[in-house]
This record gives C-alpha cells, sequence and structure tokens, in this order.
C-alpha cells in the first residue's frame, strides 16, 4: 500500500492512499502490455521492393561504398537495415563486406540497403542488375523472383 506523507491526518492518509493506489493501476496495466508487445519478435520475413537488387556492400569511408566491388555512394538520407530490420549508422559498418538487398535513386546513389539474414539470402534468384530486374518476374508476396 503506498504511504502518505508522515504529517498528514488519518483521513488525508486514507483518501492520499486511495487516489494514489487508483493512479498506478492503469500505469501498471500499459506497462505489462508494453512489454508484451515489444518482447514479441520481429516479423519472419521482410517485405524489398521490386526494384530492390542483390550485391556485396562495403562501406569504405561514409559515404563512399564499393557495391560488387565498384565504387559508389549512399545517397544524402540512405537508410542502412540491419537483420533485425533496425536501422544502422554507416560508420558503424565500415570495412565489414555485407550481402544485401539495395535500391539506386533516380541519381544513382544508394538510396535503402537491407543486411540480409541467411534465410533471405538463400531465396535465389535474385537479379544483381537493372536489366535483370526488367527481365525477370517478381512475385511480391512470396519476394521471390523468376527468369524468364
Amino acid at each position: 500500500m503506498p504511504v502518505a506523507h508522515p504529517t498528514c491526518t488519518y483521513i488525508e492518509k486514507e483518501w492520499c492512499a486511495a487516489r494514489i493506489g487508483r493512479m498506478h493501476r492503469p500505469h501498471s496495466a500499459w506497462f505489462a502490455v508494453c512489454a508484451i508487445v515489444f518482447s514479441m519478435p520481429a516479423a519472419a520475413q521482410r517485405a524489398f521492393p521490386a526494384d530492390a537488387l542483390r550485391g556485396e556492400l562495403v562501406v569504405v569511408a561514409a559515404p563512399e561504398v564499393t557495391l560488387n566491388d565498384a565504387p559508389a555512394r549512399l545517397a544524402p538520407g540512405a537508410r542502412i537495415r540491419d537483420t533485425g530490420n533496425l536501422q544502422q549508422l554507416s560508420a558503424s559498418l565500415t570495412g565489414a563486406r555485407l550481402l544485401v538487398h539495395y535500391t539506386i535513386d533516380p541519381l544513382g546513389l544508394v538510396k535503402n540497403v537491407w543486411i540480409l539474414t541467411p534465410e533471405e539470402a538463400a531465396k535465389k534468384p535474385w537479379p544483381a542488375t537493372r536489366e535483370q530486374a526488367l527481365e525477370w518476374r517478381f512475385d511480391p508476396i512470396a519476394q521471390s523472383w523468376s527468369r524468364p
């Protein structure tokens, strides 16, 4: 039971204790709901856009990267998502060779990057060039590509 201030009278103590007890109940329930929701695992499958290509990314010195051993540059505001779909800073990935899906903006800069899980990397085929993506067929529900 909550403790009232020591200088309160008996009636004030009862009123304070009852009021404090009622105030904390909704917060406790909300905390329990949030704990359950946020402890659930993330979705098993991420949805990649149809223009996402597969490649190997190495952050040289942000925003400079190599993509499939060719020099490239991250777009301003580029998003890099790790295997848990959390955003990562490009500087924290400097020097690491990563198998990724990525999108390119209209200026040719790398816009979005998803670091692949082993399950996502096992999905083959996946286009590595724009030409392949234009020729192949993408199934957005199954998140898979088929060659013609």
